[in-house]
């Protein structure tokens, strides 16, 4: 399929729509990103899809970002620095936002209590790919305006708010770890958006629209493009990282159950649950007493090929009991 070239007009749409210029411009941003990181943080915290999906919609961040692309394709490097600028200074709002939302909450809100959080701690490459898949789609309901119903579906699919809020949040309950890891999660999108932003903007030969329309046009150096590919690689390392991570982590507890299965089986106990990483498995079993031997799970999983993995059990012993009403 040939990809038309854009007309010196849809430049001056784009340019108008993505570059915060002008008090009103600033302002609305602003206003507008401060509440939808109160919406989010307030989600987050009430553990609600609904909440966060419309703080999604409302936040404005996908503007700045899709704006540094496009002044990346232009060269226009006062543009890409204040696009640069106002991400950072957006970002860190949001982040210290949730970090004071997070103080009138009693509870710590971390990824164990709560699941908006644990959806975005532990970032892996599969949310890199949605996120270059989404950011295309972004820039090209951009550059085609015929399609531009589709963005407030961009903004659901691409998570830019909820993790920096979660960043907050976490950093207020003392889990630096989880707030690198949603953090992970906000610069891989960023990295997404643009490097999909520039490279659909170039493929529609925006650059030669705009010298023939008499737009400025800087210099595009081969340098640019690489530090736009570098972000996006140095990025998808440490989500590498992660998806081999939770690659082992799955077959372990994979292996781990039939084990333990099997030796509840014995003592006419039952597995509940099997969860945990590549080097710790927690197991929950319950039964009546007496309780299976727990030396006898050690030695099956040691011959199993289990024996550098700690295990953590615990055994719910019991059963049912009736309450009749009225003593």
């Amino acid at each position: 399929m040939r990809v038309v070239a854009v007309s010196g007009a849809d430049i001056d749409r784009m340019a108008d729509r993505l570059f915060l210029e002008g008090h009103r411009k600033q302002s609305a941003f602003w206003v507008l990103l401060t509440l939808a990181a109160i919406i989010a943080g307030s989600g987050v915290v009430a553990d609600s899809d609904a909440t966060v999906i419309g703080a999604m919609i409302v936040a404005p961040l996908m503007t700045p970002i899709l704006g540094t692309a496009l002044a990346v394709v232009l060269a226009d490097r006062s543009r890409i620095l204040r696009g640069v600028t106002t991400v950072l200074a957006g970002a860190a709002l949001v982040v210290a936002l949730g970090f004071l939302l997070g103080l009138l909450v009693p509870e710590p809100v971390v990824a164990a209590t709560n699941s908006q959080v644990a959806s975005r701690v532990s970032p892996d490459l599969i949310d890199l790919v949605a996120s270059l898949a989404t950011g295309l789609v972004g820039a090209f309901a951009l550059v085609r305006d015929d399609v531009s119903d589709t963005l407030p579906g961009v903004a659901i699919a691409i998570s830019l708010v909820p993790p920096l809020a979660v960043v907050g949040l976490t950093l207020e309950s003392g889990e630096p770890g989880q707030a690198l890891g949603a953090l992970l999660l906000f610069a891989s999108n960023v990295a997404a958006i643009v490097a999909t932003g520039t490279g659909l903007l170039l493929a529609y030969r925006l650059r030669p629209a705009a010298e023939a329309a008499g737009r400025p046009v800087g210099r595009l150096g081969r340098g640019t493009i690489a530090v736009v590919a570098g972000f996006v690689v140095l990025v998808a390392v440490p989500l590498a990282a992660g998806s081999y991570q939770v690659y082992r982590g799955t077959t372990t507890v994979a292996g781990v159950r039939p084990v333990a299965q099997q030796w509840a089986a014995g003592r006419s106990w039952q597995i509940v649950t099997v969860a945990g990483t590549a080097d710790a498995v927690r197991i929950e079993a319950v039964g009546s007493p007496p309780g299976p031997d727990l030396a006898l799970l050690r030695e099956e999983l040691d011959r199993a090929g289990y024996g550098d993995v700690a295990v953590e059990v615990s055994l719910v012993v019991g059963g049912m009991q009736d309450l009749p009403a009225g003593g």
